[in-house]
Parts: C-alpha cells; sequence; structure tokens
C-alpha cells in the first residue's frame, strides 16, 4: 500500500537512546524523514492498515534492571514506550490484548480493528520477571520445516518478538559453517557436502546423532542457507534480539585423526540406528585449533553473538577414557578465546547436564534451557541438580510436530511463580521449546506471558481473556468452548510423566494393538475425550461476526482435527474385537467407518493451507537448482515424517515419530496402509489363515519416494467442514 507522506515523531527529547519512526519521504519542511525504527517496520507488516497510528520511543534499560515498556496514547496516537525495539513490540502485543482485543500468533490471528486505534483507559506497563526469554527447539528447524524462505523468517521473528522473547535458537546455515572450517584440515569440498545432511535432518546432525542422509547437499543449498541464516541474525539483532548459534564442541567427519596426526578422537557408536560421528577430545590442541576455525568461519558467515548452544554427548553419547568435567573446560577455554563474555547454553534434558560438567564450568556463564519442568513429578529443585546453574522453565509440548492440542498449563501456573520467587533460586528465564513451533496458540501466548507477569496465574480468568481477546469480543459460546478446552486438553498436569497430548492412531504403522503412532508418545488419553467434544459445538455456535478471523478458523480446525483424531482410540479397539470374534460383518462396518473418518479428517485439514503436506514439500522442492536436487530435498523433507531415516532406524523406533494431522498424509500414506492392512486382514477372516507379513518399511519408503499429486492450496470451508466432523461423531 502507498505510504503516508506525514511524519511520525518519535522520541523522548533530552534522552540518551531516544528512537525516531517516521515515513519515508520527507517531513512538512522538506528535509529528509527520518529512518523508521524496527519496531515500526514491524507494526508496519503486523498491522498494515493501523501502524502509523502508533508512535514508538526507546528509553535506555537501568543498569540491572529488566526490559519493561509503557503505553499511553488517545485515540488513534497510540504511543509505546519501551527499553529496545522488540520490547516495544511486546508492549504492543499487551496493548492490542488489554485494549484494542486482537490478536496475532504463530497460529491465525485477528486484527480487524476499527479505523482509529482505541486509547487505553491508564496507561499499560510490563516488566520483564526474568532476563532470559529463549526459544525454539534444537529439533525445530527439522520438524517445523527445514526449507522455509525469509518471508516465513521474518514474519516468525516479528510474531517471537511481539510474545516479549528475546533470544532465538538459529540452526539456518550451521552447515555452511563446518563446510567453511573443515577445510582446513584436510577435507575437500565434495566429501564434506557428503558428510552434511540435508537440511531436515541436520538437527540430529549439530546434535552428534548422525551425519550422510539421505543425499549430499550441493553447494548452492549451502550459500542460500547461509544467506538467510545470516539475514535471521541481522533482523534479530536490529530488534536488539539475541541469535543463539550452535557452538563448537568436537564433532568432526569420518578419518580425522588420520588426516591430523597426533589428534585423539572417540567413536561415539550409534543413535537409533544411525552412526555416530566421532568426537574429537576437547582438552587437546587440535580440538582448539578446530574450535578456533569454526569460531572463525562462523562470525564471517553470521557475525558474533553472545549466546552458543552446546550440547556434550547428547542422548546416548560416549566420553571413553575423557573426564567430562575437563572435556567441558577444554570446550569453555575454546568458547572463551573466540568470544571471551559468551555464554554457553545447554539443554536440559533426560540426565543433562550432568554435574560433572556443571561442577567444571563459569556457572555465572552457562544457561540451563530446561524442557522437563512440566514433564516429570520428580523435577521440584533445579538448583540441587544443577549446582545452582542459571536455568530457564522451560517446556516441549509437542515432539516431533504432532498436531495434538494442549499443554500441562496447570502445572504453569503452579511452578513458575513457585520457582522463580523461592529463597535460593537460580531461574532466571523460560525457554518455549516444542520440537516443532507454529501450533497450539493458546499455549503460546500463556507460556509467553509468564516472563511477564505479576503474582499467581488464574487459568480460568486467563482462558475466559483469550476467548474474548483471540475472537474479538464477548460470546458465550467462546467461554464455554474455550473453558472446557481448559478443563480437558490444556488441563493436564505432568503427574502422568508427561508433557505433550497422546497422538492419533489414524498415523500409526497398522495393528490392531497399537496404542500410539509415535514409539514415545504417551499410550492412552489423558483426558475424557467425552468431556472434550462439546467443545466443537460450542465454537460452530459462535455468533456469524466473529467466525471471519484466521484466528477462529484456526481454532476451529484444530478443535475438530482433534475430536475426530481422538475417536480413533475409540473406534480400533472395536475393530479389533470384532476381528478377534471373526465377525466377518460387524469387521467391514467398522474399517468403513474407520477409513470414513480418515477421509473426513483429510478434507477438513485441507481447508488450511498450514495443513497441507503437498505445500511443505513444494517449499523443499523450491531450494533445489536441479530436477534431481529438487526430488532429492522433497525426499529429505518426506522421509523426517514417515520413516525417518534408515530401515534400521525406523524399526528402532524412529518411524512415525513426527506424525501428524495433515492434508495428503492422512489421506495419502496413512490411508494407504490401514486400506492395505485390513484388506489382508479381511482375507484371512475369510480364508481362516493368519494374515501375511506386510513389509512397512518398503510401502512407506516408496510413497515418501513418490506421493504423487499433493495438492499446494487449500480448498473447501473450514466451517462447513467441521459442521459435518460434529454431525459424524454424534
Amino acid at each position: 500500500m502507498p505510504l503516508p507522506r506525514r511524519t511520525l515523531l518519535t522520541g523522548l527529547a533530552g534522552t540518551a537512546g531516544a528512537a525516531a519512526v517516521a515515513c519515508s519521504g520527507s517531513t512538512a519542511d522538506g528535509a529528509p524523514a527520518p529512518r523508521r525504527t524496527a519496531a515500526a517496520e514491524a507494526a508496519r507488516r503486523l498491522l498494515p492498515r493501523h501502524w502509523d497510528q502508533i508512535t514508538f520511543r526507546a528509553v535506555p534499560k537501568e543498569p540491572g534492571a529488566e526490559d519493561s515498556f509503557r503505553v499511553t496514547g488517545e485515540r488513534g496516537r497510540i504511543t509505546v514506550t519501551a527499553t529496545g525495539p522488540a520490547t516495544q513490540l511486546t508492549g504492543l502485543r499487551h496493548y492490542l490484548k488489554h485494549t484494542a482485543h486482537a490478536n496475532i500468533t504463530w497460529a491465525g490471528s485477528r486484527t480487524d480493528l476499527p479505523k482509529r486505534l482505541p486509547a487505553p483507559t491508564a496507561p499499560l506497563t510490563g516488566t520483564a520477571n526474568v532476563p532470559h526469554r529463549f526459544v525454539l527447539n534444537d529439533t525445530n528447524d527439522g520438524y517445523t520445516g527445514a526449507y522455509h524462505d525469509w518471508a516465513y523468517w521474518e514474519r516468525e521473528i516479528d510474531v517471537l518478538a511481539l510474545h516479549g522473547y528475546n533470544e532465538v535458537l538459529v540452526y539456518v546455515g550451521a552447515d555452511a559453517v563446518q563446510h567453511r572450517a573443515f577445510q582446513e584440515f584436510g577435507y575437500a569440498d565434495e566429501e564434506l557436502r557428503a558428510w552434511i545432511p540435508g537440511p531436515a535432518h541436520q538437527p540430529w546432525w549439530l546434535l552428534q546423532n548422525m551425519s550422510s542422509f539421505p543425499h549430499p547437499v550441493s553447494r548452492q543449498l549451502l550459500d542460500a542457507r547461509a544467506r538467510l541464516g545470516r539475514r535471521i541474525c541481522d533482523r534479530l539483532r536490529e530488534l536488539g534480539m539475541t541469535p543463539v548459534l550452535p557452538g563448537y564442541y568436537g564433532t568432526v567427519p569420518a578419518g580425522f585423526a588420520d588426516r591430523n596426526p597426533g589428534a585423539k578422537t572417540v567413536p561415539q557408536g550409534s543413535w537409533v540406528g544411525f552412526t555416530r560421528p566421532d568426537w574429537l577430545d576437547p582438552r587437546t590442541g587440535h580440538f582448539a585449533r578446530v574450535a578456533a576455525a569454526f569460531y572463525r568461519a562462523q562470525d564471517a558467515l553470521f557475525g558474533p553473538t553472545t549466546m552458543y548452544k552446546m550440547d556434550l554427548l547428547h542422548e546416548g553419547g560416549k566420553p571413553g577414557d575423557v573426564p567430562v568435567g575437563e572435556a567441558a573446560k577444554g570446550v569453555e577455554k575454546a568458547l572463551r578465546a573466540a568470544h571471551p563474555g559468551a555464554t554457553w547454553v545447554i539443554l536440559g534434558w533426560q540426565h543433562n547436564p550432568p554435574k560433572a560438567i556443571t561442577d567444571a564450568v563459569d556457572r555465572e556463564r552457562m544457561l540451563v534451557v530446561d524442557g522437563l519442568s512440566d514433564r516429570f513429578p520428580h523435577v521440584t529443585d533445579r538448583e540441587a541438580d544443577w549446582g545452582a546453574t542459571p536455568y530457564t522453565f522451560g517446556s516441549i509440548w509437542n515432539f516431533g510436530g504432532h498436531t495434538v492440542l494442549g499443554a500441562n498449563t496447570p502445572d504453569w501456573a503452579a511452578l513458575y511463580e513457585k520457582w522463580r520467587t523461592r529463597d535460593g533460586s537460580t531461574m532466571r528465564g523460560i525457554s518455549l521449546m516444542p520440537e516443532a513451533a507454529d501450533d497450539n496458540p493458546a499455549a503460546f501466548e500463556l507460556f509467553s506471558e509468564l516472563a511477564w507477569r505479576k503474582g499467581d496465574l488464574n487459568l480460568k480468568r486467563w482462558f475466559d481473556e483469550w476467548a474474548r481477546t483471540r475472537y474479538g469480543a464477548e460470546d458465550p459460546h467462546a467461554t464455554a468452548a474455550w473453558d472446557i478446552l481448559r478443563r480437558t486438553a490444556y488441563g493436564t498436569t505432568r503427574a502422568d510423566s508427561w508433557a505433550e497430548g497422546a497422538d492419533g492412531l489414524f498415523g500409526a504403522r497398522p495393528d490392531l494393538s497399537a496404542t500410539s503412532a509415535a514409539a514415545w508418545s504417551p499410550k492412552k488419553m489423558r483426558y475424557d475425550p467425552a468431556d472434550f467434544e462439546p467443545a466443537l459445538g460450542e465454537l460452530l455456535a459462535v455468533r456469524r461476526e466473529l467466525r471471519t478471523s484466521s484466528a477462529y478458523r484456526r481454532d476451529l480446525l484444530d478443535v475438530a482435527r482433534q475430536a475426530l483424531s481422538n475417536r480413533s482410540r475409540v473406534l480400533l479397539p472395536r475393530i479389533k474385537q470384532a476381528y478377534d470374534a471373526g465377525d466377518a460383518a460387524r469387521f467391514d462396518r467398522l474399517t468403513r467407518d474407520w477409513l470414513a473418518l480418515m477421509d473426513l479428517l483429510d478434507r477438513l485439514v485441507a481447508t488450511d493451507s498450514r495443513h497441507l503436506l503437498g505445500r511443505w514439500v513444494a517449499d523443499a522442492r523450491g531450494w533445489g537448482a536441479t530436477d534431481k536436487e529438487r526430488t532429492e530435498l522433497a525426499y529429505d523433507q518426506l522421509s523426517l515424517l514417515t520413516v525417518w531415516g534408515t530401515r534400521e532406524g525406523a524399526d528402532a523406533g524412529l518411524r512415525d515419530y513426527a506424525n501428524r494431522e495433515w492434508a495428503g498424509l492422512v489421506g495419502g500414506l496413512y490411508r494407504q496402509r490401514w486400506s492395505l492392512y485390513f484388506k489382508e486382514l479381511r482375507a484371512a477372516l475369510t480364508e481362516d489363515h493368519a494374515p501375511a507379513d506386510i513389509d512397512w518399511f518398503t510401502v512407506e519408503n516408496t510413497w515418501a519416494r513418490d506421493p504423487g499429486h499433493l495438492a499446494t492450496r487449500p480448498s473447501g470451508s473450514t466451517y462447513a467442514v467441521a459442521a459435518v466432523v460434529r454431525s459424524s461423531l454424534q
């Protein structure tokens, strides 16, 4: 849209660090207009019809103080004053929620605002209660999508800033760093590109779990990812956010000791069917030289930062005869040599980090991003677990990118403030780390607010306000729907040692006794699905004028999808009973019902572009320079969602780890598998013999290599199909 020519002046007269916001063009006296600030540019992208009614002012943060904002103004003239661009956007979100009743999340938004923005009735203020607001999981680049472009990342960063995050994990382009660094140690371009996995699988290479799958990466792909990674880092810096980059902790390509005499490497064995890369002893001069080359290459490609993510011996790594504490000192020494003031970020996961690491390093310059705060009831004293190392309160509410709705919000309400304020607490932040982003918008919003709240969290009151803000006005049906969701999908707790909901069985490799689709997912529902289903009827009854936003459509789809998914756990045991009883007629009727529900589910998710497998695959193909590369990149994406990797890895439990209810996947591979399985079982009933074994890996891998036509555009009305879903469940 054309930019207005008038100037918006901002800044506090006489205040150091004051910022100006203006439109392009010139001021009233003909002088060049000042440059728009980063926050104003983000507001223009997020609120293209209203951004010019918002003035952003920057004030310096006092030593020792946390980020803060203040929102004031009159109708059509809103002023947000804060301690940095990202915090200015956090203040804007606070205003949108509490005054304008608008909502912007990474999964649906409502920005249908009046022509002139309403004025807050009193100043709106907020102060962060912790300094670290960390976001994104190591696995995010795989399970959310390794082939997103700048348009995706630009909006994602804007939304993260809007929600108060100031530290963002950036893995995009890390392949180019290692490719450049190891050429100094006897490796040629081509063999390094063969060692580096495809982008969808790179997170696990960076965690030292695997390498060299499924195809060598091209030089043009490395360069393109490096450019995108630099752009992401630069935008984060513009907004005053910290890019958290992978640090160097010892992964080396095969044969490193042969090419570098005197180097000591420790074989790492295997990880779920994959051979792990060797580990270079961090106590040695060879390690110091490789680390120095790594950080030089990283600085050249992305610029320096102040936070580096490293996990030694992740998920079963082997120290050999290297003392873990001494190894940690070597890793820390190399980091300090390159970046003296940097913070080492390490994942709190399983038994990581062990006391041997936290006891060996400078704890004040380490941050543990805990992924288990709301997972296990025995996690009660992280100060004792990690020797008073600073840590964050974290959540991983999905694994593999499952489309399951819900989170352990009662644990957030019960634990966050208690842990933060208790005597001797070293909790210094939050860490939002679902294995895939862009889902569960209510959980995203609620968890993000923890770092900006004061006092106890009343979940009933919060979800009531969410329903009003999410759709723009009070509605009794919206309130009722979200109260049901609060008590069911969002009412689970860590008492059962889970942080995510049970995945649906439509995505399971066919088995009449299946209890989950992914090997490491809950085996039963964590709430009563009969209590959940009325939420769908309430959402459908929301008055018409509140149904127009992408926020409403996304929530309706999520609830309808979840209701259908939950029915798979009711229907499969009935199918098994019919088969075991030899009741062919009942078996036929129930299996037809099963496939009909799958068809309806595929039709439902096809109404939303974010649930199209075809779009995801097209994103991957778009990065290829040749037909061969485009085909390889598509397989990189599709294998991750299906077989994950090799036959050995699939059989070890990785297959369907990233199952999800997307159009093209439910109606494609998942339906193909169940149809084939039911046909074989039916033949066994008719002919009175045991069903033949099916080579599922071959079925799955063949489909992943050639899934046929996949739609890239949504079709149909979410509301209309959701209404059919409700009727089908009654």
